[in-house]
């Protein structure tokens, strides 16, 4: 296994996918902060007085990291830190669900229902950026 995570092939496609998923959301998010801010505020977990400063930095984050991480710029680093982001969202995610909240997550801006496919579908990314975290990506990249 650890072969196929260190394949310089592998984690160039795994930065590139990784990079375009939050690049998106992103710049989505950005496109309609009232949207996203409403979806914040759905998880019901923040005080009111921190979802617009949420919904403002939070995609910002997202987009230049994924930016970064496009480039080839410190992959370690910006994996971690959107490594981060989708291990508070798993957690968001599954404390909505126990709580039986039926709300949109707010992945894409407006997102999608909240579930056991969504939490796959992060996991599944945060196993990749894990990899790109251990190896790193030098192919293809501003910073060698």
């Amino acid at each position: 296994m650890k072969k196929i995570f260190s394949n310089e092939y592998f984690l160039l496609v795994a930065r590139f996918i990784i990079a375009i998923v939050f690049i998106y959301a992103g710049a989505e998010k950005i496109s309609d902060p009232n949207s996203f801010s409403q979806s914040i505020y759905n998880y019901r977990i923040l005080p009111a007085e921190l979802i617009n400063i949420f919904a403002i930095i939070l995609p910002w984050i997202e987009l230049i990291a994924g930016i970064l991480l496009l480039f080839g710029i410190s992959v370690r680093e910006n994996s971690a830190l959107i490594g981060s982001l989708l291990l508070i969202f798993i957690i968001l995610i599954g404390i909505s669900m126990i709580r039986g909240l039926d709300i949109n997550c707010g992945c894409f801006g407006k997102g999608t229902p909240l579930g056991w496919r969504k939490i796959g579908e992060n996991t599944f990314m945060l196993i990749i950026t894990l990899a790109l975290m251990a190896f790193g990506s030098k192919k293809f990249s501003l910073n060698e």
